[in-house]
């Protein structure tokens, strides 16, 4: 653990936590999209994650020009879901969020996902709709997120979410044995004990390129993915339901054939996964190839 600018004035509504591991590239604009909200009642806690580029002096910058900011420096690199853990573990607001160093705010995000929390007192959890933008800034298209009956399918919560602090302490955070699919378990957990909102507006940025965590490790986040749905999926569930989700675990991964979860697939729904013999084909060439090229 290492250093952390304190603050005594009054908790804020909202605490966002950024956590920063050698993110200088776009970091500057990541914390200048919080700083320009129109919401302005937050603090946005930067976890310095060991970086060892120009983000520490980055950080430093916005903490010594914004009171809202506050930092806060680990002295070796723990990895995204241990620093969010450290981040919220300082967090002051009844309300939750976080952020990437390479993802951008629109300035009315905290303003309507507070609204609509306000208008659904007995809603726990909001998310909305967001944008992807590749290196250079160019649009590629919104993502629309939910409905939430859907997440045994997908993490269709998205980027852009907001909660309430106890959410957090129910669930103990984020699994630091989870690195890529932290956000993706936190839902999990959380879909079974509160209650979410969709709102369809775009209110987020989120960029997509090469360096992110997402594209580099992606065999290994379909792996954990894979791990984590098939844990959360109840003994309840309909068979063609459960047959569906494990299928459809199996056929994202580009790289390795992921023939256990087809037999269990089976197991569960033998006509399902007939059914779906044209796709297992053709994805088992591409399979082939990628082994063939490694």
């Amino acid at each position: 653990m290492g250093t952390d600018t304190l603050d005594s004035t009054a908790p804020p509504r909202v605490s966002m936590v950024m956590p920063v591991h050698n993110g200088a590239r776009w970091l500057a604009e990541a914390i200048d999209s919080v700083l320009a909200q129109d919401f302005n009642d937050f603090e946005l806690i930067l976890v310095d994650d060991a970086s060892r580029d120009a983000s520490p002096d980055i950080i430093a910058g916005a903490a010594a020009s914004d009171p809202r900011v506050r930092l806060l420096r680990l002295d070796t690199n723990v990895g995204l879901p241990a620093a969010l853990n450290h981040g919220f573990a300082a967090a002051r607001g009844a309300l939750h969020s976080w952020t990437s160093d390479d993802n951008l705010l629109r300035p009315e995000m905290l303003t309507r996902l507070v609204a609509t929390l306000d208008a659904h007192a007995g809603a726990d959890i909001v998310h909305a709709d967001f944008t992807l933008i590749d290196d250079e800034g160019v649009e590629l298209g919104r993502s629309r997120v939910g409905p939430i009956e859907r997440l045994l399918y997908g993490n269709n919560v998205g980027a852009c979410f907001l909660y309430r602090a106890r959410v957090t302490e129910a669930l103990g955070g984020y699994d630091t044995r989870l690195f890529g699919v932290e956000d993706y378990d936190f839902w999990l957990r959380a879909a079974l004990r509160f209650t979410f909102v969709a709102l369809h507006e775009d209110l987020y940025v989120y960029r997509k390129h090469g360096g992110s965590l997402t594209s580099q490790r992606a065999e290994q986040i379909q792996a954990l993915t894979a791990q984590i749905v098939e844990r959360a999926l109840p003994e309840t569930l309909p068979a063609r339901n459960r047959s569906e989700i494990l299928l459809g675990l199996a056929l994202r991964s580009q790289r390795r054939w992921r023939l256990d979860l087809v037999r269990r697939a089976f197991r569960a729904d033998p006509r399902h996964v007939a059914a779906q013999l044209p796709a297992l084909a053709r994805w088992s060439l591409v399979v082939a190839r990628n082994r063939i090229a490694a």
